[in-house]
């Protein structure tokens, strides 16, 4: 009996706790939370729309079916260009899936080693990065360096780095976040740092060796290192919240691709078919399956769903850094999930 009142308070408590918390909740967050669940992906694409979003696309590749595509809104909101699902995109950190892999691969071919330090590969940093004599490319690669992330200095929106050299600029000379391997912390100056690593150590781009080593064998041929190889009227058009300005050209040096073509990655990644022998087991130690990417003007997310053995990708052109633009776009794709997951269980 005790025990039943005891349970009965606990319930109660949390309803008046989960009530609370929803005043500091926002309320455009809420509804997209709890109204119901629209029967098809499109009606949620087409809902994401009314919650402030420009444009979004959403591809699901589902095994044993076709893949399916899916878009609403705006490719070009200016020239009232409807969204396109095979636009091309700028998936910001999704490429840093694209980097880890090359890395593993290098890592095999033992032309890269997980255990060197930042001081073995770029003494010239030393004294410049601290602990760089303690960094080793597994920690670079885990976001375990403690490396200062450049995004975070207070002039990198302000006065937006010209240079991939003004870019590590605004990571040097800082104080550790944290002691090399003690803790994590995301961090784009490493996978910057490690881009740099796969040029030394190559002799040419880390970009020509993902073509040659990912892109071309997966027959990824919507996917490309910058906006100067491809025609910018494929690419979606980026927006801010509160700015008018088409956002596209901004960052220029940056991966781009489709929808589809970071769907076929992703199920290679997930399945290893991306991968020769060995160079998976190197993989699943450094890094993680699945991303998101998030620049000025473009949010995606890329994950692989075992238990439906899906793979959904959705990408939208609208960020606000100020507002709730992300966790829209996250409540959005989970509900997308939802709708998946019940027509494979009906």
């Amino acid at each position: 009996m005790i025990k039943k009142q005891i349970k009965q308070i606990l319930r109660i408590v949390f309803i008046i706790a989960s009530i609370s918390s929803l005043a500091f909740v926002p309320w455009i967050l809420v509804k997209a939370w709890i109204l119901p669940l629209p029967n098809t992906v499109q009606e949620q694409v087409n809902e994401a729309i009314g919650y402030g979003f420009d444009g979004m696309i959403v591809y699901v590749d589902q095994a044993g079916k076709p893949p399916e595509f899916y878009a609403a809104g705006w490719h070009n909101r200016k020239n009232k260009i409807p969204a396109n699902p095979k636009a091309l995109f700028k998936i910001a950190s999704i490429s840093k899936l694209y980097v880890a892999v090359a890395t593993a691969k290098l890592v095999k071919d033992e032309r890269l080693s997980l255990d060197k330090t930042l001081a073995d590969y770029f003494p010239e940093l030393v004294g410049r990065i601290e602990n760089a004599e303690k960094i080793t490319l597994r920690l670079m690669l885990q976001h375990r360096s403690g490396i200062p992330n450049f995004v975070d200095h207070p002039d990198y929106w302000t006065k937006p780095p010209k240079n991939k050299h003004e870019t590590l600029e605004y990571a040097l000379d800082l104080p550790a976040d944290f002691e090399p391997g003690e803790d994590y912390g995301y961090s784009n100056t490493n996978y910057m740092l490690i881009s740099d690593l796969i040029d030394k150590v190559l002799g040419y781009s880390y970009q020509q060796y993902i073509k040659e080593e990912i892109l071309i064998p997966l027959k990824l041929n919507n996917t490309f290192g910058s906006l100067h190889e491809v025609d910018i009227d494929d690419v979606m058009s980026g927006y801010y919240v509160g700015v008018e300005d088409d956002l596209k050209t901004e960052y220029s040096g940056l991966m781009i691709a489709t929808a589809e073509d970071v769907g076929i990655f992703l199920r290679a990644l997930n399945d290893g078919s991306v991968f020769e022998k060995g160079e998976q087991e190197i993989y699943s130690s450094i890094y993680v399956y699945e991303h998101t990417g998030l620049l000025v003007g473009y949010q995606s997310i890329a994950k692989y769903h075992k238990d439906i053995d899906t793979v959904v990708i959705q990408f939208n052109n609208t960020t606000n850094f100020d507002g709730y633009d992300w966790n829209l776009a996250e409540i959005i794709y989970s509900r997308i999930v939802k709708i998946l997951r019940s027509k494979k269980s009906a």
